[in-house]
């Protein structure tokens, strides 16, 4: 089974049509759907398991033989949210805890940061992954440090040898 997490939003959504285009699931959607339409992105899509985010890691636990891959691409992405412990709890512990899960059990991981964690580059733009380049950026918002603060952690993680394939 695959996880895709953000599985109703734009980006989420396409990653599971050309999941299923390509003949590769059983999917399970993590997303909340909420008032609006995001149900619409998936109304086409044959999807195993449907997960809220806060019920994610107990879903990981009772289904750890199953899952090949997480593709994780939730996150609250909105650059004018202003409640930063919804922040540090969704974009950076959520993707933290997933990465640690998906290292333990040796699942492929797909993360997405974004370009947020740029911010106005006063340093200019430096194509470099390493944590010295990362830790020299200063992003405008709290969305983009929060990103930013993960992937910091994340190549912590990596450069000690903890890194999922």
């Amino acid at each position: 089974m695959i996880v895709v997490t953000g599985a109703a939003g734009f980006i989420g959504s396409n990653i599971i049509a050309d999941l299923e285009a390509s003949g590769l699931g059983p999917i399970a959607a993590c997303d909340w759907f909420g008032t609006g339409d995001k149900w619409r992105n998936m109304a086409k899509r044959t999807i195993d398991a449907f997960v809220a985010p806060e019920q994610l890691a107990s879903f990981l636990r009772e289904q750890a033989a199953s899952i090949s891959c997480v593709i994780h691409m939730g996150a609250i992405s909105a650059t004018t949210e202003r409640d930063v412990d919804a922040l540090v709890q969704q974009n950076i512990r959520t993707t933290v805890m997933l990465w640690d899960w998906c290292t333990a059990q040796s699942v492929p991981f797909i993360y997405a940061s974004s370009a947020a964690t740029y911010g106005g580059l006063e340093t200019g733009l430096v194509d470099d992954e390493g944590a010295t380049a990362v830790a020299a950026l200063r992003p405008l918002n709290a969305y983009g440090w929060s990103k930013k603060a993960t992937d910091q952690i994340l190549l912590n993680r990596a450069a000690a040898g903890r890194a999922p394939p």
